[in-house]
């Protein structure tokens, strides 16, 4: 098992990295804000664009520390790589898979299966918990399509119909996150899910978060040795990690949207902590992306039982735990991919 070490985020714009021996050095304005070893770090996130110099993207690439840039919207501009490493027999038959229809849709149903009762779990446990303050009748009819849902993602034959059928349970989902909503509700709203860029303070929230797990899982599919960029539910696309967004739509509502309604909830983010800009995008600042940051933290520090492995863990190992049981299972470790289900 992979340790589960530190993630630097790098918030501020003017920020500048560069090396100083085995250490990263930050700088804004060329005034030295922080150093760090490079062996304490797992990753680098960069917000901004003031950059890196050549020789820390290089030490970053040959320490295998992860390195990205994305913009203040979150929306992830380049990252940094060194020489391929992995199990070269592992990704040769992720490629081969890959090109094979029944392979292909047999892992892309299990991550949506999992994306569908991750969501329904969700909207279950708040009638269990707030039925008193929210529409129940309105979300129990969601979760009785979603369950039904199920039932059409098992007997669909084909990827276009799978992408369809995932499409209309994520509108579903959405149409009712609303009411999960239980402060600030002025403030923070979901009348649809929006993106590139984000219309409303709570979707610019959640386009944070899913581009932090999608970092996340990223950085797990290639610590296992299989290729981010070859995936079997998202097309393959020049520059998009199609594997990562696949393993990720299973974990998008309990890592992020759970994370997401829990800081509104408790009211530990405020509209006054977004912007909006002249073309209507909303921006989070970056005081408020290191609150968020700092949450997430914590979150992955708490364990859980997972579910197939029946043993507890971090949440913050739970990227890595899936990218090494799709791994077994590309090599025929095990008879298929078990995909994480929140309990």
């Amino acid at each position: 098992m992979r340790k589960l070490l530190n993630i630097l985020f790098v918030t501020s714009p003017d920020s500048y990295l560069t090396k100083e021996g085995e250490n990263i050095v930050i700088s804004v304005n060329q005034e030295k804000k922080l150093q760090l070893p490079i062996h304490t770090l797992e990753g680098v996130v960069c917000f901004g664009y003031a950059g890196a110099s050549p020789s820390l993207m290089h030490l970053c690439a040959t320490r295998g520390v992860g390195l990205s840039f994305h913009n203040e919207y979150g929306k992830f501009l380049a990252r940094v790589c060194g020489p391929m490493q992995g199990n070269v027999l592992l990704r040769k038959k992720q490629y081969k898979v890959s090109e094979d229809s029944h392979f292909q849709l047999s892992i892309a149903k299990s991550c949506i299966a999992a994306k569908v009762l991750n969501s329904r779990n969700i909207l279950q446990r708040a009638i269990r918990d707030h039925k008193a303050g929210i529409d129940a009748e309105k979300i129990e009819n969601v979760v009785n399509r979603l369950q039904f849902t199920l039932k059409n993602i098992e007997e669909a034959n084909n990827i276009d119909t799978l992408r369809g059928i995932e499409g209309d349970a994520s509108k579903w989902y959405f149409s009712v996150l609303d009411e999960l909503i239980l402060h600030q509700k002025d403030d923070f709203y979901m009348t649809s899910r929006n993106k590139r860029p984000p219309r409303d303070n709570f979707n610019a929230l959640l386009s944070f978060l899913y581009t932090m797990l999608a970092h996340d899982v990223q950085s797990a599919l290639e610590s296992v040795g299989l290729d981010p960029y070859v995936g079997f539910l998202h097309q393959d696309r020049p520059g998009r990690a199609s594997l990562a967004l696949d393993l990720m739509e299973e974990l998008r509502g309990c890592l992020a949207d759970r994370l997401a309604l829990s800081l509104i909830n408790r009211k530990q983010i405020s509209a006054k902590d977004f912007t909006v800009k002249e073309n209507e995008a909303v921006l989070m600042d970056k005081d408020t992306r290191k609150i968020v940051l700092e949450n997430m933290h914590k979150r992955k520090k708490e364990e859980i039982v997972h579910t197939f492995l029946d043993e507890k863990i971090s949440i913050g190992l739970i990227p890595y735990v899936q990218a090494l049981l799709l791994a077994r299972y590309l090599r025929g470790d095990i008879d298929a991919y078990p995909p994480f289900i929140w309990r």
